[in-house]
């Protein structure tokens, strides 16, 4: 009888490797409250809400989200996170209740190891039906609070933030 050995780094037997264990530390309740400034001259909303994040074979990370959203209204989000070892970058998704558009991330994690940064091309803010380039940061303060900023790449070529969400470990 011939036994198939599966190579330990083919794409149908992935192992965890380092790149994930910085992903493991999302795994967990969250509340988070957040700053939202879409226009200047408009106030800020601090839309808040509970995230759940669970790993799926310690490869892939969902991240759901129930809460607020800006203007008001309940909104659903799911994010994704895993680590594509061929692209040597952290990729993933974002959905959300409140459109039909799939957010599509790749990124890097600084040498620090404390701020993973995801890129993503999106409509832009401006309801103008162009496509826009954006910048999410999700950076760990502790184990048990992270802060998330998101940025558009505006027309002068600079990034614009235009939210802050702060995560605190229930």
């Amino acid at each position: 009888m011939e036994t198939t050995q599966t190579q330990p780094d083919s794409p149908m037997h992935a192992e965890p490797q380092k790149e994930y264990q910085w992903l493991q530390k999302l795994v967990g309740e969250w509340t988070y409250e957040t700053e939202v400034k879409m226009e200047s001259g408009q106030p800020t909303e601090n839309p808040t809400g509970t995230e759940t994040v669970r790993s799926v074979g310690g490869l892939w990370f969902l991240a759901e989200g129930q809460g607020e959203m800006p203007g008001g209204g309940a909104a659903t989000t799911l994010m994704t996170l895993g680590y594509d070892p061929q692209k040597q970058r952290y990729v993933g998704t974002w959905i959300g209740s409140m459109m039909t558009y799939l957010w599509v991330y790749e990124g890097e994690l600084d040498a620090n190891e404390t701020v993973l940064t995801l890129n993503s091309d999106g409509p832009s803010m401006k309801g103008d039906e162009k496509m826009a380039k954006y910048r999410d940061v999700i950076e760990f303060k502790s184990d048990d609070y992270r802060v998330m900023t998101s940025h558009m790449l505006g027309d002068d070529g600079q990034w614009h933030h235009f939210m802050t969400a702060h995560y605190r470990r229930k």
